[in-house]
């Protein structure tokens, strides 16, 4: 008999002796298998769910540097015919700003993807692409429009420095921060949006740029009010609500 042999039979001795005490065969039937049954299933379902998650994140951040590319493109172009337009640059500066950051941005452990809340971070987001690059209307100086992009620009890098990595497109949980910019409002990123959006539109006026920004303050009070939902859903985020009372502007909103 050979050593094999008699450790097969040793093997199967020891099953039956385990069966008869209502235990499992061997420890891989205690476990489901090795790589197989209830918990190899979980691990493979867990798996597939972190690649597709990275998947979408891959795709994100390609698809947000190809778009503002583009629009880098055509803005530049329509600033060479006239240099002077200070306030099409800083446009490009603030796109840059929104979506240079969400390609390094945390990977967060919750995200909002029901449709409303995408249709919201997306138009809101990229809404850029169908803003009307070329001159309009001057309601304001060019200076004048453009000191309030300025102003708008420096309040977002400050909000986005408070917020380090913790930034990105889609509603998400990515911590709670409660320092910073984010002592005086919950959403101060959004009056910088609104204050640069505010100077170029007032400095190129137009029908076509007064829907397009008609529609991207609507959607990013949508967007607010949806990071507000998935956010409350964390106790600490609760605490921090209840101690800043405006998302922001405060004493309006």
């Amino acid at each position: 008999m050979t050593e094999t042999t008699r450790s097969g039979e040793v093997d199967r001795e020891a099953s039956l002796e385990n069966a008869a005490n209502g235990e499992p065969a061997s420890a891989a039937a205690r476990v489901g298998g090795e790589g197989s049954g209830e918990y190899g299933g979980e691990d493979r379902a867990m798996a597939a769910g972190g690649w597709r998650e990275a998947a979408v994140e891959i795709a994100a951040r390609v698809a947000a540097g190809f778009m503002l590319s583009i629009f880098t493109y055509a803005a530049v172009r329509q600033w060479l015919v006239a240099p002077t337009r200070i306030t099409l640059l800083l446009l490009v500066v603030s796109a840059f700003m929104t979506l240079g950051l969400s390609l390094f941005a945390r990977v967060p452990s919750k995200r909002d993807w029901t449709p409303f809340a995408f249709i919201c971070s997306v138009g809101g987001t990229f809404y850029f692409l169908a803003v009307r690059l070329s001159p309009g209307t001057q309601l304001i100086p060019e200076l004048a429009g453009a000191s309030l992009q300025l102003l708008g620009i420096f309040w977002q890098m400050f909000a986005k420095v408070s917020l380090s990595r913790s930034f990105g497109i889609l509603p998400a949980n990515r911590g709670v921060i409660s320092h910073g910019a984010y002592r005086f409002m919950r959403h101060p990123m959004y009056l910088g949006y609104f204050l640069t959006d505010i100077g170029f539109l007032l400095a190129n006026f137009g029908i076509q740029n007064v829907i397009v920004y008609g529609c991207q303050f609507a959607l990013q009070i949508g967007r607010i009010v949806r990071e507000e939902r998935l956010l409350s859903e964390d106790e600490q985020y609760r605490a921090y609500r209840g101690k800043v009372r405006f998302r922001v502007i405060p004493g309006v909103f």
